[in-house]
């Protein structure tokens, strides 16, 4: 049985299935990446949950994994050479588990950069951008007199989902017939955006009738419908 006590998380969220990828995470846009990830690949993996309630992300134990406080994070303990590999970031991690598993990215150089660049698309706008608008809108932000800050976020989340419809005109998925990290990485934002955050009348998201076809096809994947909900948040 692989040991992994030399990880400082596993004394806060012990591994049942240390053989298993450990999977640190909660069910928001950038947390079911992994677990949609996980599902669709079929992978072992056993789910933690971590409470934003109780800050457990800016615990001593999770920050040993993650400096940066943010979920995912995952512990594989069967990593290269087969040593365990610890890994954070969401982007990062999708494409370890395509390389891992074999699956959902392209296997020609070409290709595998094309997904990549559509997975770092949605990691340095789609999701910073549409976070914003949550907050602006959704959140603290609300209360602001000044709109311009949330006004500005508008626009710019408008102006890359035209770029992401545009893309999407005349392909079944973000790279045509195949479905990649490029949709897992991106859709989870879209439901987020015009489902939590309520803010899919703000965008004009009708406007946008290829992303919402794509969104569509997206949600009714089965592993996509169970990973959108591991971890299970608290009763």
């Amino acid at each position: 049985m692989t040991d992994l006590s030399a990880f400082p998380i596993t004394k806060k969220w012990p591994a049942e299935h240390p053989d298993r990828i450990q999977l640190y995470s909660l069910p928001t846009p950038n947390g079911v990446k992994v677990s949609i990830m996980l599902e669709e690949t079929g992978l072992p993996y056993e789910p933690h949950l971590v409470r934003f309630d109780t800050n457990d992300q800016m615990s001593a134990e999770f920050l040993s994994l993650n400096p940066n406080n943010k979920i995912p994070a995952i512990i594989d303990p069967n990593g290269p050479d087969g040593k365990p590999l610890p890994l954070f970031e969401s982007g990062a991690i999708l494409i370890y588990l395509a390389d891992k598993a074999g699956q959902l990215i392209p296997k020609d150089a070409a290709g595998r950069y094309e997904a990549i660049q559509w997975v770092m698309f949605q990691m340095g706008g789609i999701g910073p951008m549409f976070g914003q608008v949550g907050f602006f809108h959704k959140f603290a932000g609300k209360e602001y007199e000044d709109k311009r800050p949330r006004d500005r976020y508008i626009g710019e989340a408008k102006r890359l989902l035209a770029v992401l419809d545009q893309r999407l005109e005349g392909r079944d998925w973000i790279l045509g017939d195949q479905y990649s990290i490029a949709d897992i990485a991106t859709f989870p934002w879209v439901r987020n955006l015009v489902g939590f955050y309520e803010a899919g009348d703000l965008v004009g998201i009708d406007e946008f009738s290829n992303v919402k076809r794509v969104l569509a096809a997206f949600v009714a994947r089965p592993a996509v419908a169970r990973g959108l909900d591991i971890p299970k948040r608290p009763a």
